[in-house]
Order: structure tokens, then sequence, then C-alpha cells
């Protein structure tokens, strides 16, 4: 529970009354490599704080086409967020890429608290914003950035991701086949 209050903190400070009545949400948990957090087309209830291993969260077309969108590493909130807050149905899917430990909660309970404690709901925004500019960036590095230069930046935003899961996750991630993913790492090996 201290790396989850921790994440809170870091966002923004919550009085030690908020963090007493949060803390009482929040169910450890187990997710099995494989493993699925959220599924397309249910609706979401809960979300998580990851305290350990990897979650990705990925598109599938209706051929079966994956896209990998995101990569949750420790210290990270998983869920749904779209359906969390218009309860509509998930698009996006979430499955762990290794073992995980996280923590659940009711995402509705959490929200409930907000009147009490505005420092969770300080908290909550800043989140908020934060997951908004990191996927306006995210956007912005698809159409901006080279192959190369994503892959760089990857390496840079997940150090030592690419040692714990397949090179076919990361050319998804990066919009690029595994055949290209190897010749960029090539090149760079080179330089």
């Amino acid at each position: 529970m201290e790396s989850l209050r921790n994440f809170f903190q870091s966002l923004s400070p919550i009085t030690n009354e908020a963090w007493e009545d949060a803390q009482k949400l929040f169910k450890p948990a187990t997710l099995k490599k494989e493993e699925y957090f959220c599924t397309e087309g249910k609706v979401s209830k809960d979300f998580a704080f990851l305290v350990s291993g990897i979650v990705r969260g990925f598109y599938r077309t209706q051929k079966g086409t994956e896209y990998n969108k995101h990569f949750f590493t420790p210290s990270s909130i998983i869920g749904g967020y779209t359906s969390l807050i218009t309860g509509s149905p998930n698009q996006v899917i979430q499955q762990a890429l290794t073992d995980c430990e996280i923590l659940t909660a009711n995402y509705s309970a959490f929200v409930n608290l907000y009147n009490a404690h505005p420092s969770l709901e300080r908290a909550g925004r800043l989140f908020a914003e934060r997951y908004f500019v990191q996927k306006e960036q995210k956007e912005l590095e698809i159409i901006m950035l080279d192959a190369g230069q994503r892959y760089k930046l990857f390496k840079t935003t997940y150090p030592g991701l690419e040692q714990l899961i397949p090179q076919y996750h990361i050319a998804s991630y990066l919009g690029i086949s595994a055949t290209q993913l190897s010749r960029i790492r090539a090149k760079l090996v080179k330089q």
C-alpha cells in the first residue's frame, strides 16, 4: 500500500483522512501472464494500481490484428478509462505480459470519495491531465517521428522493458513490423 500512497502523493498531496478512506477500497490481487484485466465489449467497473509486472493496452481489429497502444509498468494505474468514465463498453484491452501484483478498487466507490476529500479529487484530476498529455504525445510521435526516432524514445520511456517482453509487442507499439524493428536495432548497434 505504501507504493500506492506514494503514487497519489506524487500527483498531489493528499490528507491522512483521504488516504485512510481511499486505502480501504483497494484489495490485493494478481494477474497471471497473459491474463486480461479488461476486455473489449465489456463495461469496466474497476481500476487497479500496478505494484509489479508489465501490462499492455491494445486494440484488436475485426480481423484479429493487434495494435499495442501503451505499456504499463509498476506504479501505474490500469483500467478501461473511457469505459470507467462513460459507462460505455471497453474498446481497449489490457493484458498482463508478465505475472503481476495489483491493488484493485471500484471506480465509482473511489470517485464517491471526491466530495469528502478534495485532495483525492485534485489527485484524480492531475492524473487525468497527465494521461491526456501522454496520449497526445504518443499520437504526435506516430506522425512526427520516423521509426528509428520512435524506437529511441521507446527505450528512454521504458528503460529495460525491451529485455522483458517479446519484440513483436515493441514493433506493434512503434507501428512497424518486427522485421523493420530488427533492421533499426541492427543499424543502431553498428553506430
